[in-house]
């Protein structure tokens, strides 16, 4: 560790002592060696002391350098201590000091260094929240000789933001102070100090009135008391008494005002051993409407008793106050037990053993939510139907005090006369509006009296028609505009007065101008109206003719079908056969020694007219099975078997792959199916999972074993572990599964949708499943 020329000489003067000591070791111990070590101690010693020091030392020579610990570098924001004095003012805004800054403090250390007079001074520096305070004297000759000044710079910091802190609480507390004198001296009620001898130091205005005195002065030099004297004890010993114990003492005494006796409550509060406070507030207005409020109750209860209706009162503290005559009838209750105040929620579990309450499950729950009646906000209504089948309509009123006022009717046989009124209105509502015919009963007088919800509508009119209850004339001339051949509202009104008048039934049949037919009939009634029946009979004759073009469009297309597919078998794969022969042909050599290249041409016109024979192959297929017409051999089948057939089949292409292949199951599985349906199905799917597999991935055949309550004998399971699809790509896939040729020139195929039909051709279903980058996994089962 390097030292500047300072520190070194502040750390001399303390190693000069220690030298002395050590040379008297030296020459008492001749251990040079222990000496040395002594000294380096005590010199990284002094080295952290001066680290640790709340000042760092700042030596100014005569010429303007300076020397100072790095320390003050940071404090400053600058990198490293420059080595001029005048080199302290930084050269952006946030660094070192200012130039006026360096300016006055060179001024006061070249005054130092002349006159050696010491100085303070403060300064922050711009851009930092730290205030600096220096302190300069003339440094010691054996320090620096030749008048250098020596300046210890504090971080104040701190200290300064506390005495402003405290600063402003002052200035807060002695504002707060002033206004709850104000407040105080503004108090309605009388208020008073006593000081630690028991005696009046302060008294507000309110005070001052009522004891009728002429200012403050004059009550605290008379000690003019507002209180008199209780049990003996005048007003300053009961206030002793709670200076004393350090307890407030509230009573209520009566003190005269202005003569006149008041009753007021009187509180003495002890302000730690300082003194002890007093106020007195005015009672008599509070126990005069009081006094008002116990007659208006009683009176009120009075007149609630005479009511029918059942009405409880309960107060803040969930009690039972109050309850008339009905509803301690309805709740069982006695007069001791109102008297006695229960609580609700054993007044709700009395009621409860009473029969009062509605069955519940949860009681307790019940009863807690009936609780919450007290702090809600408005008023609760219910309905109680009661086991021996009363039904109470409840009112619960919460108070503005924090109480709640219950109200309870018996609404049994109100209840129950509207019941059977609305039972039958219902009934004959609903039996009318739920028939598939159109009612319309008329009175004998000709008016529409009844109708249902489908009779406006049936004939094309409008509801707000209906609910002027119009004559038959005017319904009839109403109809008239909407059927196809006018002179058939003649028939209608015919039906209308035989049903009515002549009171017998009579029937018809219509065409309305947008093309329906409706069937009525008028039937006389009991009580002498008439009713019209209506029925739209359009939908049932236009399906009747659907069904017969159906029938007939069916038969041609089942005809077109068949021909179709005889045809495409025919026309593709003739074509195809006789291309494919061709090309053999070729590459046999029958036409000729084939060129290299031309022979890579025949191979490639047999590959694509394999493909494209397969293409054709799954086409019809697919067509054949959506028609119900695909052909299937079934026999009994060794899925084991079946499978690694499949596998060895496109051993090379897994090879090729790079992927592995895990088949596991056991000879047995055996299934009844179609081996080359059930077969190209497997190999789609194999094919799929062998080309969306990367290098170095998995593909898993499972053969799993039913159980004993399995109804399918055989279950397939492909899983791989290769790219995967997304939910969107997998219903996309639904039309398409792409096999290992098909991936090689980007054609889709038919694959799953072709796969999904052959398996359901043998009653079994196909199920995928799929996650992107972690694999598919297709399961076949088979009956």
């Amino acid at each position: 560790m390097e030292f500047s020329p300072l520190q070194l000489a502040l750390i001399a003067l303390l190693l000069a002592a220690w030298t002395v000591a050590a040379a008297v070791l030296v020459l008492r111990a001749g251990a040079k060696t222990r000496r040395s070590q002594a000294q380096q101690t005590s010199l990284k010693r002094m080295q952290h002391l001066l680290d640790a020091a709340p000042a760092i030392p700042l030596l100014v020579r005569v010429d303007g350098r300076i020397e100072a610990p790095e320390r003050l570098a940071r404090w400053l924001g600058l990198e490293t201590i420059p080595q001029f004095l005048s080199e302290l003012a930084g050269d952006v805004d946030d660094a070192g000091l200012t130039k006026a800054q360096v300016d006055d403090l060179w001024e006061k250390v070249r005054i130092t260094q002349t006159s050696a007079a010491p100085f303070a001074h403060s300064l922050t520096p711009p851009g930092s929240k730290r205030s600096l305070a220096l302190h300069g004297a003339l440094a010691d000759p054996q320090i620096s000789p030749g008048g250098a000044a020596l300046v210890w710079v504090f971080d104040f910091t701190n200290s300064q933001d506390e005495l402003a802190r405290l600063s402003q609480a002052a200035d807060r507390a002695q504002s707060d102070f002033g206004a709850l004198i104000g407040l105080i001296e503004a108090a309605p009620i009388p208020m008073w100090f006593r000081d630690g001898r028991l005696k009046l130091r302060l008294v507000n205005r309110a005070y001052i009135e009522a004891v009728g005195a002429a200012g403050l002065k004059a009550v605290v030099e008379g000690q003019i008391e507002l209180l008199e004297p209780r049990d003996g004890q005048t007003p300053g010993e009961i206030a002793g008494t709670a200076l004393e114990q350090q307890q407030e003492i509230e009573r209520i005494d009566a003190v005269t005002i202005d003569g006149e006796r008041r009753s007021v409550r009187v509180t003495d509060l002890p302000l730690g051993p300082d003194g002890v406070a007093g106020y007195a507030f005015d009672l008599e207005e509070q126990q005069q409407v009081a006094r008002e409020f116990r007659a208006f109750r009683e009176a009120q209860r009075a007149m609630l008793d005479q009511l029918s209706v059942g009405v409880a009162q309960f107060s803040a503290d969930e009690k039972l106050s109050f309850a008339n005559r009905p509803f301690r009838r309805q709740f069982g209750l006695t007069k001791e037990t109102v008297e006695a105040r229960i609580p609700f929620e054993r007044f709700l579990s009395d009621a409860r053993d009473h029969g009062s309450t509605p069955e519940d499950r949860d009681f307790p729950e019940w009863r807690r939510e009936r609780r919450a009646w007290f702090d809600g906000a408005g008023m609760q209504e219910e309905n109680w139907p009661l086991s021996n089948g009363v039904h109470l309509r409840v009112v619960a009123q919460p108070l503005p005090d924090g109480g709640l006022v219950i109200i309870a009717e018996d609404r049994t046989e109100q209840l129950a006369l509207s019941a059977t009124r609305d039972t039958l209105l219902r009934t004959r509502t609903a039996t009318l509006d739920s028939l598939f015919e159109a009612l319309a009963v008329f009175a004998p007088d000709g008016s529409v009296q009844l109708w249902n919800r489908s009779f406006a509508g049936t004939w094309g009119l409008d509801a707000d028609f209906l609910d002027t209850h119009p004559s038959a004339e005017g319904l009839l001339e109403a109809i008239a505009a909407n059927l196809a051949k006018t002179s058939d509202v003649e028939q209608i009104g015919a039906v209308v007065r035989a049903a009515t008048l002549d009171r017998r039934e009579r029937g018809g049949q219509v065409a309305l101008s947008d093309g329906r037919t409706l069937r009525f009939a008028g039937v006389p009634l009991p009580d002498g109206n008439g009713l019209l029946t209506v029925l739209d009979i359009t939908d049932s004759q236009k399906a009747e003719k659907a069904l017969r073009d159906r029938a007939v469009a069916l038969e041609e297309a089942d005809a077109v079908k068949a021909r179709f597919l005889a045809n495409m078998s025919y026309e593709f794969r003739t074509p195809l056969t006789s291309i494919g022969g061709f090309a053999e042909l070729l590459q046999s050599g029958a036409a000729g020694a084939l060129e290299p290249a031309a022979n890579d041409y025949v191979e490639a016109i047999l590959s694509s007219v394999e493909r494209l024979t397969e293409q054709v192959e799954n086409v019809l297929d697919l067509s054949q099975s959506e028609a119900g017409l695909l052909p299937t051999q079934k026999q009994e089948i060794d899925l084991l078997s079946l499978m690694t057939k499949l596998v060895r089949e496109r051993e090379e292409a897994i090879i090729t792959a790079g992927i592995g292949l895990d088949l596991k199951g056991r000879k047995g599985r055996v299934v009844d199916a179609d081996p080359r349906q059930l077969g190209r199905a497997l190999g789609h799917l194999l094919d799929n999972a062998i080309a969306w597999t990367p290098k170095g991935g998995q593909i898993d055949i499972a053969l799993p074993k039913p159980g004993a309550e399995d109804e399918w004998r055989g279950r397939i399971i492909l899983a791989d572990n290769g790219s995967g699809m997304t939910p969107d790509e997998l219903a996309r896939a639904e039309g398409s599964l792409v096999s290992a040729a098909d991936s090689e020139t980007g054609s889709s195929g038919l694959g799953i949708r072709l796969a999904r039909q052959l398996v359901e051709a043998h009653d079994g279903t196909l199920e995928l499943e799929s996650e992107k980058g972690a694999g598919t996994k297709a399961t076949i089962t088979l009956p």
